[in-house]
C-alpha cells in the first residue's frame, strides 16, 4: 500500500510539472504528426526460472508479478514517460494544454500480449489524464499480424533467413562473434557463477570457461527467423533478467545475486543486441517481420491514422523495424542498438518554414537509474532523446516523399 501511494505521488508530481509547459517560440519548423513504436515496460522473465535449473550457481530471485507481465513499478515508469511526452506534445502543438484531444487525434494500438496492453494503458493515463483514450489490440498473439506476424501465419524461408544472418557474422563466423565478446562473457560468468555452456559445478567457485563452453550457433527454423543456440542465447537471457531486477528496484543484494554493479549490467547487455543482430535484423528477415508495422508507420506519416500514432509492442518489433530501415541508435546508457524497457523509436513529420515536409527519426528512453528510482522526467531529468539518420533517404533531410518511396520499395520488393 505504501509503495502504491509513493508511486502515485511521483506520477502526480510529474503531471503537475508537465501541466503548464513554456509557450513555444516562433518556430523554424512545425511538427505536424508523430508515430512512436514503444517496447513494453519492466517485466519479470517470460518464464520461471529465467534459465534452466542448474545453469546459475544460485536460484533466480522470485518476483511477485506473473511471468512476463508488466509490474506495478514498470507501469509507474511508463506513466512518467507519458507525462513527459504530454508536455512535449503540448509544446509542439500536437495536444491541447487543458482539454482532451479531439476525436481522431490519437491512434493507439498494442500487441495482444498483456504486458504491451498494460503498457499502452499506463502511457495513455498520463498522456491524456482524465480522458478516455482508446487502445486497440487483438484478442491474442495468434491473431496479431502486426506484432506477432509469424504466430499469425506469416511464413519465412528458414534457410534463406539463416544464410542472410550468417552473412552478417565477422570472419570466423559465430565463433568469432563469441571471441570478440570474451570480456562480457567473463563478467556474465562471474555473476552467474557458471560457464554458460554446461550445468553449474557447485563444488567449486571456479568460472574459468573454455571456448567450447561458450560455443554458440545459429540454426534455421522452418517458416521463421533463425534461432541462436548456446552461450550467446543464454547470455542474452541472463543479462536481460539481471537488468530487469535492477530496473524493478530490487535491493542490490538480489540484483545478480549481489554480484552485479550497474557497470556489469551494461557490459552483459551487449549480448542482447548481438542476438537481435543475427535473429531479427538481417534485411531478409526484418523486411518481412516489420512489414505490418512499416505499413502502419507509412499510414501515420501520411496522416491516415491521426496526428499521434502510438504502437506498443516488444523489443523484437523494434529490432525488426531497425533492420527494415537499417536504423542504428544508442538509447541512454544502453549498448548500441539495444532496446530499453519503455524505449521507443519514432518518426515525426515536420513542415519547414519553406513549406516542405520531411521525416525525422528519433529514439527515446529513460536511463536505467531513472527507471529504478522512478525519477519524474522534468527539469534537467529528461529521458534521452536522439535523432537517428535514415539511410538511403537523403544526405541531410529525409523528405516525406523520399520516406514514402523508401518504405514502399521495401514493402513491395523486399530483399530475396
Amino acid at each position: 500500500m505504501r509503495q502504491a501511494k509513493t508511486l502515485s505521488i511521483l506520477v502526480g508530481a510529474a503531471l503537475l510539472s508537465a501541466a503548464a509547459p513554456a509557450p513555444a517560440r516562433a518556430a523554424e519548423e512545425t511538427v505536424e504528426r508523430v508515430v512512436m513504436l514503444m517496447r513494453h515496460g519492466v517485466r519479470p522473465s517470460t518464464k520461471f526460472p529465467a534459465t534452466p535449473v542448474g545453469t546459475t550457481r544460485q536460484p533466480w530471485p522470485a518476483w511477485s508479478t506473473a511471468a512476463g507481465d508488466l509490474t506495478p513499478h514498470g507501469a509507474a515508469a511508463i506513466r512518467l514517460l507519458g507525462a513527459y511526452d504530454r508536455a512535449l506534445m503540448i509544446r509542439q502543438g500536437l495536444l491541447p494544454a487543458k482539454a482532451c484531444a479531439g476525436a481522431g487525434t490519437i491512434s493507439a494500438w498494442a500487441s495482444g500480449a498483456s504486458r504491451a496492453i498494460k503498457t499502452g494503458r499506463a502511457f495513455l493515463e498520463t498522456l491524456q489524464p482524465g480522458c478516455q483514450a482508446a487502445l486497440d489490440h487483438p484478442a491474442g498473439e495468434e491473431e496479431d499480424e502486426t506484432f506477432h506476424p509469424t504466430d499469425a501465419g506469416l511464413a519465412i524461408d528458414g534457410d534463406k533467413a539463416l544464410a542472410a544472418a550468417l552473412r552478417l557474422a565477422p570472419a570466423g563466423g559465430i565463433d568469432a562473434e563469441v571471441a570478440r565478446n570474451a570480456d562480457a562473457f567473463r563478467v556474465l560468468e562471474r555473476v552467474t557463477g557458471c560457464c554458460p555452456g554446461k550445468a553449474c559445478d557447485t563444488s567449486s567457485d571456479a568460472t574459468a570457461c573454455t571456448a567450447a563452453e561458450r560455443r554458440s550457433r545459429l540454426v534455421a527454423e522452418a517458416g521463421d527467423k533463425p534461432d541462436m543456440k548456446g552461450a550467446l542465447s543464454f547470455a542474452s537471457t541472463a543479462g536481460q533478467t539481471i537488468l530487469l531486477q535492477y530496473l524493478e528496484g530490487m535491493p542490490m543484494a538480489q540484483v545478480g545475486w549481489g554480484r552485479a554493479s550497474p557497470v556489469d549490467i551494461r557490459t552483459m547487455l551487449r549480448f542482447h543486441p548481438v542476438k537481435f543482430r543475427y535473429e531479427t535484423r538481417p534485411p531478409y528477415v526484418a523486411q518481412r517481420l516489420a512489414a505490418p508495422l512499416a505499413r502502419r508507420i507509412l499510414d501515420a506519416v501520411q496522416g491516415k491514422s491521426g496526428t499521434i500514432t502510438l504502437l506498443f509492442g516488444h523489443d523484437t518489433n523494434l529490432a525488426a523495424l531497425g533492420g527494415f530501415y537499417d536504423l542504428h541508435w544508442t538509447m541512454s546508457d544502453y549498448p548500441a542498438d539495444d532496446i530499453a524497457p519503455g524505449g521507443a523509436i519514432g518518426f515525426e513529420v515536420v513542415r519547414a518554414r519553406d513549406g516542405q515536409r520531411y521525416v525525422r527519426a528519433f529514439s527515446q528512453a529513460q536511463s536505467m537509474a531513472q527507471v529504478r528510482a522512478l525519477t519524474p522526467l522534468t527539469g534537467s531529468a529528461k529521458p534521452d532523446r536522439q535523432s537517428i539518420p535514415i539511410p538511403g533517404c537523403g544526405p541531410a533531410r529525409c523528405s516525406l516523399q523520399a520516406f514514402e518511396q523508401l518504405t514502399m520499395e521495401r514493402l513491395e520488393r523486399p530483399v530475396t
